[in-house]
């Protein structure tokens, strides 16, 4: 699953925490076998697995550690899926100037999809208006 950097960050900052109040987990978290793209695969597949749709932090971060302390983990297969964090994260200016371009283009294609859809039912009206006077 592809998930978003934000629930990456989330995860991180965490496991960044309690690496900084526990010196044992601190070692733990510096496995050379072991990565953020390891830990959250494996909390996606351990999610699905499950069946349930929603978790709570504790549970979510509760993975995360167990993926590190754990050495016959194996992180999961990549598969489809959106990923919800319930987290505030802060844009950065980068971000925001992205978002708004973004925007932007969005409206402005949907705008000129919708004149064109507007002048062919036009062209329609007029042919179909020009063919009846004919007959």
């Amino acid at each position: 699953m592809k998930t978003t950097d934000n629930f990456k960050k989330v995860i991180s900052d965490h496991l960044e925490l309690v690496a900084s109040n526990d010196a044992l987990f601190a070692e733990t978290l510096k496995k050379e076998s072991k990565n953020i793209e390891g830990c959250v695969n494996y909390i996606l597949s351990e999610v699905q697995k499950s069946g349930c749709s929603g978790f709570t932090d504790d549970e979510i971060f509760g993975m995360a550690i167990h993926y590190y302390d754990e050495d016959n983990i194996k992180p999961g297969k990549s598969f489809s899926g959106n990923v919800v964090v319930n987290h505030h994260v802060e844009l950065t200016e980068d971000d925001i100037k992205k978002a708004k371009e973004k925007a932007i283009s969005q409206v402005v294609t949907e705008e000129k999809e919708r004149l064109k859809k507007k002048a062919n039912l036009k062209k329609q009206d007029a042919t179909q208006t020009v063919q009846a006077e004919l007959f």
